[in-house]
């Protein structure tokens, strides 16, 4: 009987932080443009679990350097493939190497150094940043990019919302 007291206590101690790290997760998302792909972005970190609201910000400026990334390497295989775009894909190059160069790296030392407006400034610019991509492409209603810059539009401006949290 005490051992099953013991398990139930350590139990209930465990459970407690968790809800109440996912209090914090949901209430946080709830300031976003994007309450869905915030939380899913989030929980699939597990260093969100522990992280602060500053936190939660650097795992999504992560999460938009990922994208970025990954909108890089599939210029990269677009460039092959669609010989007749090569401006637009070099501008989108560009424009995502930016992002980061520049971007990624100002928002992840405002937010450890406590200066939310200047993670703001550059969140503000990838999102501005996939636009420049998608506009890049002359008379196509949806680009062979669409999908990847709506995606990280999408991630910065998550990250926007959580940031003016701390603002």
């Amino acid at each position: 009987m005490k051992l099953l007291l013991t398990l139930l206590t350590l139990l209930h101690m465990h459970e407690i932080p968790q809800l109440k790290d996912q209090a914090l997760i949901e209430s946080t998302c709830r300031n976003t443009a994007n309450y869905q792909l915030c939380i899913s972005t989030l929980l699939a970190n597990p260093k969100s679990a522990t992280a602060d609201v500053a936190g939660l910000g650097l795992i999504i400026v992560d999460a938009v350097k990922a994208k970025t990334e990954e909108a890089l390497s599939a210029i990269e295989e677009m460039k092959g493939l669609h010989p007749e775009q090569r401006y637009a894909l070099e501008r989108c190059t560009a424009a995502y190497k930016a992002v980061l160069i520049a971007d990624i790296p100002e928002s992840v030392a405002a937010l450890t150094k406590g200066v939310p407006k200047f993670a703001d400034f550059g969140m503000s610019d990838a999102a501005w940043e996939a636009e420049i991509c998608e506009g890049s492409f002359e008379r196509v209603a949806e680009t062979p990019l669409s999908g990847v810059n709506k995606d990280l539009r999408e991630l910065a401006e998550v990250a926007k919302g959580i940031i003016k949290i701390l603002l």
